[in-house]
């Protein structure tokens, strides 16, 4: 025999199917990305790689507005993230917010911020005090 091919071997063993999700390693799934895409640009040529490239982006920003807002909820004494949550993670990261600056979130309120010109202003009697020393 040449050694090409499965026609001198026997093979006792099964092999599974494994999805394009499993085997790039991602919780997204490949298929369906890849299948909305195709649908969306009818006509349109869609490489193989497109689908576990676009799923890899998608997860890795679900998993950093996740992780985020996993810290405002910690910090607000919560085990659950709310929308208000996910609001001040977003808004409190530069890259997030100019990414998402224009998204309205239902019930996440706004971020909480005064003015500098609006707080009562620091009394001169304590300054000319440390001045005469």
């Amino acid at each position: 025999m040449s050694g090409k091919g499965k026609a001198g071997k026997i093979s006792t063993e099964k092999t599974k199917n494994q999805s394009r999700s499993a085997k790039a390693g991602l919780q997204f799934p490949v298929a369906r990305i890849q299948r909305i895409m195709r649908k969306s640009h009818p006509g349109q040529r869609i490489g193989a790689g497109t689908g576990v490239y676009l799923a890899a982006v998608l997860e890795y920003l679900a998993a950093e507005i996740l992780e985020l807002a996993g810290n405002a909820a910690r910090d607000n004494k919560k085990r659950r993230i709310i929308p208000r949550h996910l609001q001040l993670a977003i808004r409190n990261d530069e890259e997030l917010n100019k990414l998402l600056g224009n998204v309205i979130i239902s019930q996440g309120g706004v971020v909480p911020h005064i003015l500098p010109e609006l707080l009562p202003q620091r009394s001169k009697a304590k300054s000319d005090a440390s001045q005469e020393i």
